[in-house]
């Protein structure tokens, strides 16, 4: 019998509306469906051994939330775009009733995406790690004040950006932060870090893309506040003399696709416009 979890936006009312009339269609199939709250890590956690399938129902802050939540169970995700933009989801609502026989069947397909994972070491200890999505981003605070950043990739020194921040996106994230930042789009099945400096200052202004193996080291020099912030959803004061360390992660994000391999083109264009 198949365990599928269905996570809601708890401040979109018709998010959970969607969420309950697809549980009601999944137990017609012999389903069983459980349903939490996408903001529950603790629930989301206690449900995720034994279900076979995620549907999100919100925007693509939703699956980036999702996707970090479950990512060492290796859960596939199915987005449906109850937000702005939908570069990550797969249906629209009035879709959704149409494809549960075929969800359920099994009639669709996995793309995997690469995941990053930062690690945060103040004093040479580890304080903090964290899996993401997207990006990771070492910037400046609330005052408007560069931050230095001292970038190595593979212990070899790159140089130090003079900047507002330094972005180090996953070619998921390349159509996020790092594209406003003024970065290159990579396709997202890719394995790939990208290097973005924001706002830099008398320094290497050009994006960098780096292979999956590539370990950056960002350490920060700073008089003032700066952060951390992952996926643009965790946000971690940062001080100076701290070192962040970015790779890609051991963990892939799984999206449940039911359309053509090729869509990544299509989809781009659509929302870019």
């Amino acid at each position: 019998m198949k365990r599928f979890g269905l996570l809601h936006h708890p401040k979109i009312s018709a998010s959970q509306t969607l969420a309950q009339e697809v549980e009601a269609s999944l137990r017609s199939y012999g389903v069983v469906a459980w349903q939490a709250s996408a903001w529950d890590e603790a629930e989301v956690l206690r449900q995720a051994p034994g279900t076979d399938l995620l549907i999100t129902f919100g925007g693509d802050g939703t699956i980036v939330r999702t996707a970090r939540i479950v990512a060492a169970h290796h859960l596939p995700i199915l987005g449906v775009n109850l937000g702005r933009l939908g570069f990550l989801a797969e249906l629209q609502p009035a879709q959704v009733q149409d494809k549960i026989e075929a969800l359920v069947d099994g009639q669709y397909w996995l793309e995997e995406r690469m995941m990053l994972y930062a690690e945060v070491k103040r004093e040479r200890r580890i304080v903090h790690s964290y899996e993401a999505l997207n990006d990771v981003v070492v910037s400046r605070g609330r005052i408007a004040r560069v931050v230095r950043v001292e970038t190595y990739v593979d212990g070899q020194y790159l140089t130090t950006y003079v900047a507002d921040g330094v972005i180090v996106a996953s070619p998921t994230g390349s159509t996020a932060y790092s594209l406003a930042a003024g970065g290159p789009i990579l396709e997202p099945t890719l394995f790939n870090l990208l290097l973005t400096p924001v706002a830099p200052h008398l320094t290497v202004a050009t994006a960098l893309v780096l292979p999956s193996t590539a370990h950056v080291h960002l350490g920060l020099s700073t008089e003032y506040e700066a952060s951390l912030t992952i996926d643009g959803q965790v946000d971690l004061p940062l001080v100076d003399g701290d070192v962040v360390t970015v790779a890609a992660s051991s963990n892939v994000c799984r999206f449940v696709r039911m359309g053509e391999r090729n869509y990544f083109y299509k989809t781009l264009l659509e929302r870019l416009r």
